[in-house]
């Protein structure tokens, strides 16, 4: 096992640049996603550092070794070490679950302690390994293509969104299952997704790709509650981005005054999540608003508020108690929110 580390690497398919002066370091056992919507390319950044595809600048390392870039021959990607679980798992279907996981061990291997162990580690029941894939569920098949990927103990891991597929009660079943075999075995893992929920919720680290730039790498937390700009803040999760005046700790807009993160001066924009804003049902304290729509999802329901000045507004809130369209309510913020400056000119 081993960190990674991509420094300044770009990659272009003729006029197209797919992956920008892209620089990022995943440390040794870090669960790392690059989100991103897509056509952005965190696939292509995968592929580079799988060895499919070579950087035509920068450079890519495996701890130590540089395995691409840097005036080096780059390294095949059958000598790298890596465990690639693509969409689909790739399953061999003429083999059974045993054989599939020890494919890449060495002769023998097949009745080996490994399989059991690696059975074990996905948390699939022993008897799984007289199975063939299509016997599978397709969680089941994304589990042992991930076995398959661990069991040569790779340097490091790569899943190129392999939940995709699946039906949500699987989809996030599996990626839990997934998450824990990756702990348990200590594995510096990257995984690309373009779907938020995901990447905030399994990963360690989040790197946020957009046009083949790398715009934010942090902790989940810090991406959603301090995204580096407005379009990441309305890419992970939903997001009211309203024009206001600051002043110091506060500002004031179209939902009134607002404590901010960090302080600042003159014209800004408002990131404030829609969790943040407060619906309140039975005072007239707030800014005054009429309920356009609900959108109701059993634990929680989200509410399109206009205000008095026309201005719309989103809130997510508890859905056990709600208004309905055509209600009259009081919205106020609570919480910090994140400003940003204009952008130049």
């Amino acid at each position: 096992m081993s960190s990674l580390t991509i420094t300044g690497v770009t990659k272009r398919y003729g006029a197209t640049v797919a992956v920008d002066d892209v620089t990022l370091h995943v440390p040794h056992g870090c669960f790392t996603t690059v989100l991103g919507p897509s056509g952005c390319g965190k696939t292509t950044l995968l592929r580079l550092v799988a060895g499919f595809l070579a950087p035509e600048s920068g450079s890519i390392a495996f701890g130590d070794t540089v395995v691409a870039g840097d005036g080096v021959r780059p390294m095949p990607p059958q000598t790298r070490r890596v465990g690639y679980v693509p969409q689909e798992g790739a399953l061999f279907p003429h083999l059974d679950v045993a054989a599939n996981i020890a494919f890449g061990l060495g002769k023998g291997a097949r009745g080996s302690d490994r399989v059991a162990e690696m059975l074990d580690l996905v948390e699939l029941p022993a008897d799984f390994r007289h199975r063939r894939p299509d016997e599978l569920s397709g969680g089941q098949q994304q589990r042992v293509a991930l076995a398959r990927s661990l069991a040569p103990q790779p340097a490091l891991v790569l899943l190129d969104e392999p939940f995709s597929s699946l039906d949500a009660s699987l989809r996030g079943s599996t990626s839990r299952a997934v998450r824990r075999a990756l702990e348990a075995s200590n594995t510096t893992a990257v995984l690309v997704t373009h779907d938020q929920n995901e990447a905030l919720s399994l990963a360690d680290e989040v790197a946020v790709m957009r046009a083949g730039r790398l715009v934010q790498s942090a902790t989940p937390s810090q991406v959603y509650l301090s995204p580096s700009d407005p379009e990441v803040a309305a890419f992970v999760g939903r997001a009211v981005v309203l024009p206001g005046t600051a002043s110091g700790a506060h500002a004031r807009c179209a939902l009134g005054e607002v404590v901010l993160t960090e302080a600042a001066e003159g014209e800004v924009s408002l990131m404030i999540r829609p969790e943040q804003v407060y619906v309140d049902l039975s005072h007239d304290e707030g800014v005054r608003g009429t309920v356009d729509e609900v959108s109701y999802y059993g634990h929680d329901c989200a509410v399109q508020v206009r205000l008095d000045d026309g201005t719309p507004v989103l809130s997510r809130m508890s859905g056990v108690r709600h208004p309905s369209p055509g209600d009259t309510v009081h919205l106020r913020v609570t919480g910090l929110v994140r400003a940003y400056r204009p952008a130049a000119p």
